[in-house]
């Protein structure tokens, strides 16, 4: 009874501290808004001293109200391209929203992402979070359903108090309600009664595309009246006495705790969807219509009618933003140019710079002991066991670890890597998600950024597809906002074929997360392996793609006691299996076992190497092994062309041409998908015959 009071308290403070806005810092922040758009299309454009410029006008009036509700140290928000009003009225600096559009040292990005792709760390936590935009539209849906999940877990299962009435907002124009994001968001939020503010500011465009294309009426708001858990509020963001009656009521509702809303705006686009953009699609009348609708003017007469502010005050005010603006573009074109020196920091974490948010490292989590010798005991386990008992061990030591996807809550998994674990951990940290690639990628994202270790399983290695562009957003996080955001993460991907291959459950293609920038791949070949190498990715810095092959799960050969609570493998240690000086070998995953057999049976003096990760992977063993032997053998199950043992092979021809006593030979499946038939599949994947006799040849050349 007292927590429950002590939460209505919090949320009480936070929904009754301000009934009414700053009209002053409203209006200051328009007018800085609407001065800076129009000195870049003007000026700054012209000059090529910025490349991207997209228009906030008539979207700013309702943005700034929203922004200024947003005063709880847990609340976080996501934004889009036309967002810069916004970010503005979220306290960050003016000298940086002025010089990011410039490329300029500093900023949101140290030059590294275009200047209206915003993020606001916040470190002080004074008010909102914004989360670092993404260049893709609806990408900014399921990331902030991830962060509204997580209040509810701070607040409910780490019983941190201080999430109570905190809340999540997504802000996308009405075009983005088409995106897989957005609905993905929408059913993660909705079944979960998750505190998630919608604002969609409406203004009839796709760039050129109407709304009559994007949905059945044109109205997707309509669309979504019979949506259940959804509160919707629709109206105008114009209105200076309707449009903060209808967004405070919107916050309220979320901040309460009553669950998801969905507010739509109607707004004017004011411009083109770029500087560029000549609206030649829209009418006269449409265009007319418009203008009629700024909400600047409004504004300026509501304040001076109200006796708010005399027309005097409000000429000075536009005079001193203007000015501020005009000082402001004056000393970004100032600003050094970003080092290049630093281009390649930051693709992945550095020990003694940690990131100012997201995962475990901000905020000094402290690990139990670890150590990377192997201490066996009892009787061997398969590898899908010991995964299992590593996520048991890392669930019951850390309590900001979540197993979440499709059916590996009380069914535990189609593989069973998670059986029992939701009946041990409870529902919380263990459960099941809508069918949605995207959303279990991008519900992660949030939770990353908010200081959990999210581990979301993609079912079959082919179903990551979906997600692929949140993964892509997620992997260049930390490099594009300079170190300022990360968002560590186990991605646990079952694939390869098993008993059978096909083309849907059984791809490999293991190369695409070697070509993901920032993000780490780890491919065990046995239970022992698997253990160190996951519990490493779950208590590392970076986000991690750890993929479980399918045959292996419970293959006799990849049977290994239990190493212990404490084993680690660190990223990028490759293990030699067998020793020789004839041949060097080079393979991975499901190759391993069949290399090691064909070299055993053969007993020519041939090195195996089990790379055990891909990224980073361990060029300096494959060297020296390559130096010893002069020939190199790389087998992998993944197409030919482009896998990685291309870049194996480069490497080796870039740094060993001269050691070399051979060619360079590559065993691999073809240009194919994953055949089904037996037949079919023996003849595609390498066996130990045909490396056998690939070997032998290498060898007598």
């Amino acid at each position: 009874m007292n927590q429950l009071l002590e939460e209505k308290n919090h949320v009480t403070n936070f929904i009754s501290q301000k009934l009414e806005f700053d009209w002053l810092n409203v209006s200051q922040l328009m007018l800085l808004s609407r001065a800076l758009d129009e000195i870049e299309e003007k000026e700054l454009v012209p000059e090529k001293l910025v490349f991207n410029q997209f228009s906030a006008r008539g979207h700013d009036f309702a943005q700034i109200l929203l922004g200024s509700l947003l005063t709880h140290p847990h609340d976080a928000a996501s934004g889009y391209y036309r967002s810069r009003p916004f970010v503005m009225s979220l306290g960050i600096s003016l000298d940086d929203v002025v010089a990011s559009p410039m490329a300029k040292e500093g900023g949101y990005s140290d030059g590294r992402d275009i200047g209206v792709v915003c993020n606001y760390p916040n470190i002080e936590r004074k008010g909102a979070m914004l989360f670092p935009m993404c260049g893709g539209v609806g990408a900014q849906y399921s990331p902030i359903s991830g962060w509204a999940q997580s209040i509810l877990y701070h607040k409910n299962q780490l019983k941190d108090l201080n999430y109570s009435g905190a809340i999540a907002v997504s802000m996308g124009g009405d075009s983005s309600m088409s995106t897989n994001g957005f609905w993905a968001a929408l059913n993660i939020s909705t079944t979960n009664d998750l505190p998630h503010l919608f604002y969609i500011e409406d203004n009839g465009y796709g760039i050129s595309v109407p709304q009559e294309v994007q949905t059945p009426g044109g109205d997707q708001v309509a669309n979504l009246k019979a949506y259940k858990n959804l509160k919707i509020i629709d109206g105008d963001g114009t209105d200076p006495q309707l449009t903060p009656v209808l967004i405070k009521e919107a916050v309220d509702y979320v901040r309460s705790g009553q669950g998801t809303c969905l507010l739509r705006l109607k707004v004017p686009r004011l411009c083109g969807h770029t500087f560029q953009d000549t609206q030649t699609y829209k009418a006269a009348d449409f265009i007319a219509d418009e203008q009629s609708r700024d909400p600047l003017p409004k504004l300026k007469n509501y304040l001076v009618k109200n006796g708010l502010m005399s027309l005097d005050e409000w000429q000075t005010l536009e005079d001193e933003c203007d000015q501020n603006i005009r000082n402001a573009v004056d000393k970004a074109k100032q600003r050094k140019q970003p080092d290049p020196e630093n281009l390649t920091r930051f693709v992945y974490a550095e020990k003694n710079h940690v990131q100012l948010r997201g995962g475990l490292a901000a905020s000094g989590h402290v690990f139990p002991a670890q150590n990377d010798q192997s201490k066996p005991e009892g009787s061997r386990l398969n590898m899908l066991t010991a995964i299992r008992k590593t996520l048991d061990y890392e669930l019951e030591t850390n309590p900001k670890v979540i197993v979440f996807g499709e059916d590996v809550g009380p069914k535990g998994g189609v593989h069973g890597a998670t059986l029992g674990l939701n009946e041990k951990f409870g529902s919380n940290r263990v459960f099941d998600t809508s069918l949605s690639e995207e959303g279990i990628i991008g519900r992660s994202v949030g939770m990353a950024l908010s200081g959990l270790m999210p581990v979301p399983e993609i079912q079959f290695r082919k179903y990551a597809e979906p997600a692929a562009e949140q993964l892509s957003d997620t992997g260049i996080m930390r490099w594009r906002t300079n170190n300022q955001f990360a968002a560590p993460m186990v991605v646990r991907i079952p694939g390869g074929f098993a008993r059978r291959g096909d083309p849907w459950h059984s791809m490999s293609d293991e190369v695409e997360w070697a070509h993901k920038v920032g993000w780490q791949l780890a491919m065990p070949s046995n239970a022992e392996d698997a253990v160190g190498l996951l519990r490493y990715a779950l208590r590392d810095n970076n986000p991690t793609i750890f993929f479980e092959h399918r045959f292996l799960l419970d293959n006799s050969w990849s049977r290994r006691p239990y190493p212990g609570d404490d084993y680690v493998i660190p990223f990028g240690k490759a293990k030699t299996i067998l020793t020789g000086t004839a041949l060097t070998v080079v393979c991975w995953g499901a190759m391993v076992e069949r290399c090691e057999n064909a070299a055993k049976k053969l007993d020519m003096g041939i090195e195996v190497i089990d790379l055990r990760t891909i990224q980073p992977w361990d060029k300096e063993a494959i060297l020296a092994s390559v130096e010893k032997t002069g020939r190199c053998l790389i087998v992998h199950e993944d197409n030919k062309t482009a896998g990685f043992g291309a870049e194996i092979a480069a490497t080796l021809a870039d740094e060993l041409f001269f050691s070399l006593d051979a060619p360079i030979q590559r065993l691999t499946m073809p240009d194919i998908p994953n055949p089904h038939n037996l037949l079919l599949l023996e003849k595609a994947v390498p066996n130990e015959q045909s490396i056998a006799l690939a070997m032998t040849k290498l060898i007598e050349v």
